[in-house]
């Protein structure tokens, strides 16, 4: 059995995780092999016992709902350890915590012109199941908990919100004009900012193939930085208008936003889909 990783070995691989997270997240040249040597001579570790463990860290983070680092697919097998030394080293460079939520340095905002090497990637199909299939053990939640939850960290982050809002927007218009449907592309209306939020979807577009190329389209925009299977929040509204119009009411989910911008749909019925778990209620006297 491998020998348990110490504190300090912990913060080790943490640290360079995490920088080479912020190379990635901001574009900038790395090499994983030079990092993984590095770390060989700190921690007298093997090769494939630090991939191993960088493989951990990603599948902290995404329980987090932060995004990680290509290449490195989440494995569980979580240890307490290893939860501490994320949350200590996140929490000592909050620039960088700020930096893989979207608070700042989006490399896209709502004013910014669409370009072509924006396009949005369109998974042919939503994730199967959400979130870890390991279960958390208490000790660590209650880590996890000390972070804000990633459903409610996106829903209040606007300038997220309308940075996806405003790509889907472009992405709309440009794929029904290379169908053909100019007119239908001129139509495409961004009606949560020029209408208001109270009709339960953001985007107004059109189906934009064959017989049905007219029919209305409903997308109610959700983005976040974090994996596919990031938590978000839908409103009692939104809930509402998939039940009335599940024939034109679609979840459009960015996901990676700053990375590679990645996109999935999900048709109501949406409990199909996802599990919906009530998280706030009214007081009333």
């Amino acid at each position: 059995m491998a020998e348990t990783w110490t504190r300090k070995e912990n913060k080790a691989i943490v640290e360079d995780y995490l920088d080479m997270l912020q190379h990635e997240q901001t574009g900038k040249d790395y090499v994983k092999a030079e990092h993984r040597r590095a770390l060989i001579e700190i921690t007298g570790r093997s090769h494939g016992s630090i991939e191993f463990k960088h493989c951990n860290i990603s599948a902290v983070m995404e329980i987090l709902g932060l995004p990680h680092i290509v290449g490195y697919k989440p494995r569980g097998n979580f240890q307490r350890g290893l939860f501490e030394a994320v949350e200590a080293l996140v929490n000592e460079r909050p620039e960088l915590y700020e930096l893989l939520t979207g608070e700042v340095g989006m490399l896209r905002d709502s004013s910014a012109e669409y370009r072509a090497e924006e396009a949005i990637v369109v998974d042919e199909a939503p994730p199967q199941h959400g979130g870890q299939e390991e279960e958390i053990p208490e000790e660590i939640e209650r880590i996890v908990r000390r972070f804000e939850h990633p459903a409610e960290r996106d829903a209040r982050n606007r300038n997220l919100g309308k940075a996806g809002e405003s790509l889907v927007y472009e992405h709309e218009k440009r794929r029904l004009h290379s169908l053909g449907r100019k007119d239908l592309s001129e139509s495409v209306r961004w009606v949560a900012r020029d209408d208001g939020d109270g009709y339960g979807f953001d985007i107004l577009s059109f189906s934009g193939k064959g017989d049905k190329a007219e029919q209305e389209l409903w997308l109610e925009v959700k983005t976040t930085n974090g994996s596919a299977t990031t938590p978000f929040y839908i409103t009692r509204n939104e809930l509402q208008v998939s039940n009335q119009r599940p024939d034109v009411f679609r979840i459009f989910r960015l996901y990676d936003f700053r990375k590679r911008v990645r996109a999935y749909r999900l048709a109501p019925p949406l409990e199909s889909h996802v599990s919906l778990t009530p998280t706030i209620f009214r007081a009333s006297f």
